[in-house]
């Protein structure tokens, strides 16, 4: 297949010439603003809300400066409904104002979030809170019912171990001759205990990750390891700061205690990806057995030069700088055949060029590691609130019509350089992938339409008098109807050519935000 041809309609492509930039812009919005008051102006669409509640409203997203020489009649104001959208169960109306009278009625720029719901008391929570910490999403549907008796005596059996373990350190190091003095010993093993305790905390604030394990796995595996690596340096630095060896232990058993959760997290989807049939337990076995020679062998090695006292420095820097070459090279030789965000783009980006979607190995290879989960500079977020997405109310009212038929929504936010994907609440795992796709697609429209608009100013001998004004989302619109006609007849093609390859399109790891818009109901 040749690659995607991304055409511009005319429309587009008059607002991309030098001469009717100005124009075409002032026709796109005056199109736009018809369209909008028409829409408002219609009785049927127009619901009337009575005052929401003070405590009801949550907060209010200004979109832009008011308009100037709307004459306001207070008598014949009412507010429209633009969307409905839900976080996490509960629901929340986006709702504007309608200012005018007669047929001149105007959305004004102020939208408010309305909750449908009351506040959550206190207790509530707490509750919620807690349970993201000790249940997995979705409990109890999301595990079998031998999960609650399981966990409770593995609890109850570390409940014991841990109280056995602060007899035992404190026998062992005295038994060792830390000090002949009685109140030594039970000092030195209370530190010990606060340092192994301090682990713990971490590694069960660490485990609320939950589901990211599943979706950056690569990701987060290599920044465990380097944080390994950052709690041995801070160990090291114990013996030039003894004084401040409580804190510093501390700080080191926290990070390797993360570190362990990410390791023992991530190893069996890796395991399971190499595993051929029913062998996932023989594959585990013999993979952990590989890693305990390797070890015992480096701790004999690291025996062996400690009795020629070498520099402790450069001992750690060499180590460290193998430790981290080789955990590179571990994740990178891992072929996944499901798509994550970061190979998702890999696979798109290589369909839009070239018409082909690359192999589960060059796919792999191509994956950024280095992009942890927790970092917000993407250029396409998926599953947004609305309040991010949308500029003002007419760019969504015009781009909604462009998405009745499907379980999403896509727009561009020139203020914030970002793609935004949003779900309808139908929205299954094939809306979610058609919905990054499309993201895609309409993020090669938009930087191809800022590349042309780079080469234009450009040529402006005095740009300071030619600059157009700050673009909005209805900018944008022309792109976005654009992309809606690639997207049409090019998603089936992709989902052929990737299953062609072994890419898994049923059960995508894309991580998609917990927002989604609702249906309307009449209140």
């Amino acid at each position: 297949m040749a690659p995607i041809q991304l055409k511009q309609s005319p429309s587009s492509a008059q607002t991309l010439t030098r001469g009717g930039a100005t124009e075409a812009r002032a026709v796109v919005r005056e199109a736009m603003r018809t369209t909008a008051a028409a829409t408002v102006a219609a009785p049927p669409v127009v619901p009337s809300l009575p005052p929401p509640p003070a405590d009801q409203i949550l907060t209010e997203v200004r979109f832009g400066p008011a308009v100037d020489g709307l004459a306001v009649n207070a008598a014949a104001a009412s507010s429209r409904i633009l969307c409905c959208e839900e976080i996490d169960g509960r629901r929340w109306n986006y709702v504007v104002d309608v200012e005018g009278t007669g047929s001149v009625r105007r959305c004004s720029s102020a939208v408010k979030a309305v909750s449908l719901q009351t506040p959550v008391a206190p207790v509530e929570e707490l509750i919620s809170f807690i349970r993201s910490y000790v249940v997995p999403e979705g409990f109890p549907d999301s595990v079998t019912p031998s999960y609650v008796p399981y966990m409770t005596w593995r609890a109850l059996k570390h409940f014991f171990g841990g109280a056995m373990g602060v007899f035992t350190t404190q026998t062992l190091l005295s038994s060792v001759g830390v000090s002949r003095n009685r109140a030594t010993p039970g000092a030195v093993a209370i530190n010990w205990i606060l340092k192994d305790g301090a682990g713990r905390v971490g590694k069960m604030l660490f485990a609320r990750q939950g589901k990211k394990f599943d979706y950056d796995l690569k990701q987060l595996r290599f920044a465990g390891d380097l944080l390994m690596e950052l709690g041995a340096g801070v160990e090291l630095a114990t013996s030039a700061v003894p004084q401040l060896f409580l804190p510093l232990a501390c700080a080191a058993n926290v990070a390797k205690n993360v570190a362990a959760v990410t390791s023992t997290s991530t190893r069996t989807p890796i395991y399971k990806a190499y595993a051929k049939g029913e062998n996932i337990g023989d594959v585990t076995a013999k993979g952990e057995c590989v890693g305990n020679i390797a070890d015992l062998l480096g701790t004999g090695m690291s025996i062996l030069i400690s009795k020629r006292n070498p520099s402790l420095l450069a001992s750690f820097a060499f180590l460290s700088c193998g430790y981290i070459l080789s955990s590179y090279q571990e994740v990178k030789s891992v072929v996944l055949n499901t798509l994550n965000r970061a190979r998702f783009t890999v696979a798109v980006e290589s369909f839009i060029k070239t018409g082909q979607v690359p192999s589960l190995k060059e796919g792999n290879s191509k994956e950024n590691i280095f992009s942890p989960p927790w970092l917000k500079h993407t250029p396409v977020i998926l599953g947004p609130t609305f309040g991010d997405a949308f500029q003002d109310p007419a760019s969504f009212l015009a781009t909604q019509c462009l998405f009745e038929k499907e379980r999403y929504m896509v727009t561009y936010n020139p203020s914030k350089d970002k793609i935004y994907a949003l779900l309808k609440d139908q929205a299954k795992s094939d809306d979610i992938l058609k919905a990054a796709f499309h993201a895609h697609v309409l993020l090669y429209f938009v930087r191809l339409s800022n590349v042309n608009r780079s080469l234009r100013n450009r040529n402006k001998y005095d740009q300071s008098k030619l600059e157009s004004p700050i673009p909005t989302n209805s900018d944008f619109v022309a792109h976005v109807a654009e992309s809606c006609k690639i997207v049409s007849s090019s998603y089936g093609v992709f989902k052929r050519k990737a299953a062609e390859q072994g890419w898994i399109m049923s059960d995508s790891l894309l991580n998609p935000g917990r927002a989604r818009l609702c249906e309307l109901k009449e209140q």
